[in-house]
């Protein structure tokens, strides 16, 4: 239980409000679509707050799992998943946080690179090819149970299976657009699919 109060306590800290706030963008939760993740950062027209919410945002993640590692290592994976839930239901935020793409990244990095890598991939590839923000998160967060057990992890399926699952709840309204073919591309009309949070 303690690295899981270590994961949450990392990953609860909300970079995109801090960053924003000491940027002198105002508080992220009141534009765009009120999430507090990159790409909502980036709505301030500040890439350098995006960017920073970002790298944080994994940074976070990795953290929590590198603590657990040389602490408690059979205990990573939940100080990992402390982390994701801390991002998406901070304590200092009353539980409203961000979509935790970015946070599960480093979670998965800093488990097995190669996790971490095919994350990445799969993230920026989607992106690339599709021009939608939120269906590249989706496709990465579902890759990382089905290549935990390709890479010889099958003892890390149930919990990172749940935390995709709770990934995809937190995209459920990017989902349900994605199914009826309102989901905005990346550089058309407004785009309120945080996916980065």
């Amino acid at each position: 239980m303690m690295m899981l109060a270590v994961g949450y306590l990392f990953g609860s800290i909300p970079f995109g409000v801090i960053l924003t706030r000491l940027g002198g963008a105002g508080d992220v939760r009141a534009i765009g679509s009120g999430n507090i993740g990159a790409t909502n950062v980036l709505r301030t027209g500040r890439k350098g707050l995006a960017a920073g919410t970002l790298i944080l945002d994994m940074a976070k993640g990795l953290a929590a799992v590198w603590i657990a590692q040389s602490i408690s290592p059979d205990d990573a994976i939940i100080a990992g998943a402390g982390a994701i839930l801390g991002h998406l239901y901070p304590i200092w935020l009353k539980f409203h946080g961000g979509k935790g793409v970015a946070t599960y990244m480093g979670v998965a990095l800093a488990l097995d690179w190669r996790i971490g890598a095919i994350y990445a991939l799969l993230w920026i590839g989607v992106i690339v090819i599709g021009r939608i923000s939120s269906l590249g998160g989706l496709v990465a967060a579902v890759s990382v149970p089905v290549a935990a057990w390709a890479l010889g992890h099958p003892y890390w399926l149930p919990l990172l299976s749940a935390l995709t699952l709770l990934v995809l709840w937190r995209h459920k309204e990017n989902i349900g657009r994605l199914l009826s073919g309102r989901e905005p591309r990346i550089g058309k009309g407004s785009d309120a699919a945080d996916n980065a949070g």
